[in-house]
């Protein structure tokens, strides 16, 4: 544990190096560190750029499969709700966090569903999965 608590402490000196929120991630499996990264959100100009997302698609390039239900993931800050979603799509099923993440975005977004006459996309979708199986 202390390995990854100092691995992690000089990931977060390299986010601020950059400019960026000191959070990083690293993903452990089978007791061996897969993927380490740092958040890169302001440096590379992208929303998605979180240190958890970023470590996330390097340990599936390392493993060559989107399915990290095998590993866990060490983290400064608890996940915000996108790095949640992104977790449960990878199967992560064990995150280790130091502090809580109390930041509320209180940005308000509006959905409005489009009406498909057709129902192509949904046939699409429907058939995508059925010749899957």
């Amino acid at each position: 544990m202390k390995k990854y608590y100092e691995l992690l402490k000089k990931l977060n000196n390299k986010a601020i190096k950059n400019g960026d929120v000191p959070i990083s991630a690293i993903i452990v499996h089978q007791n061996k560190i897969i993927a380490k990264e740092y958040n890169r959100k302001y440096k590379n100009n992208d929303p998605f750029a979180h240190a958890e997302i970023l470590a996330i698609k390097k340990a599936s390039k390392v493993l060559k499969t989107p399915n990290l239900s095998e590993c866990e993931l060490y983290v400064t800050l608890l996940p915000c709700n996108m790095c949640k979603e992104v977790i449960k799509e990878s199967k992560i099923k064990k995150v280790y966090y130091f502090i809580n993440n109390n930041k509320e975005i209180n940005y308000k977004v509006n959905y409005s569903k489009l009406v498909d006459e057709n129902d192509y996309f949904s046939k699409e979708l429907s058939d995508f999965f059925q010749q899957k199986r």
